[in-house]
């Protein structure tokens, strides 16, 4: 059933997720969810912690900032395929089994890797921050291929901006029109930026 919904939201977004929907998708009557559902808060809850599930635990003798970054590439991952969930991850009020345990790893990686408890807190913070926010920046961006990519660039006049924006044209020009140009990129950059300014945060 939870997968069921995933696709239903997939299609038509979190507000598309009806009983009615779901149960089509199942290809079954309405009525018979709620034998194993009260109503679509607990859809929702078991949907949120079924994609919490998919995302990679920290490996227990990992290093916690190779830790950090494979567990941070798999949630960028999920929320990338599944971008209607992104705000939904931590609003649920009654989350499942999958939820707590990932954020018991996550933790535990830390704590293991010398953090104490208070900079557990900070590291889990900044680093879902960043997770969450360039997964929204990327869902929002007005293009989803590489075609309308092209199209979106070059429905700029870049002559018409060179005197009104040239440190943008500059950016346009000379990083982003360059052979292998994938804004996806920027998320190791900044992943990277942040590991390390908390590994001179724990080195102090």
């Amino acid at each position: 059933m939870l997968e069921a919904a995933i696709r239903v939201a997939d299609a038509g977004g979190v507000q598309a997720l009806s009983m009615r929907k779901v149960a089509a998708e199942l290809g079954v009557e309405a009525m018979s969810l709620y034998h194993h559902v009260a109503n679509k808060d607990e859809i929702l809850d078991g949907v949120i912690d079924a994609l919490v599930a998919k995302i990679d635990l920290p490996e227990a003798q990992a290093h916690w900032k190779d830790a950090m970054r494979a567990r941070a590439a798999s949630a960028r991952s999920v929320l990338t395929a599944h971008p209607w969930a992104l705000g939904l991850m931590e609003s649920r009020n009654n989350p499942g089994p999958a939820i707590p345990a990932h954020h018991n790893a996550v933790l535990g990686a830390l704590r293991n890797g010398g953090f104490s408890v208070v900079m557990s807190a900070h590291a889990f913070s900044v680093i879902d921050a960043y997770i969450y926010g360039f997964a929204l920046q990327e869902a929002n961006l007005p293009f989803n291929s590489p075609e309308e990519f092209d199209q979106a660039i070059d429905d700029l006049d870049i002559e018409e901006m060179v005197e009104s924006a040239p440190y943008l044209v500059e950016l346009v020009t000379e990083h982003v029109l360059q052979p292998g140009y994938s804004f996806a990129d920027e998320f190791d950059f900044g992943l990277d930026l942040i590991l390390d300014a908390l590994e001179r945060q724990l080195g102090s």
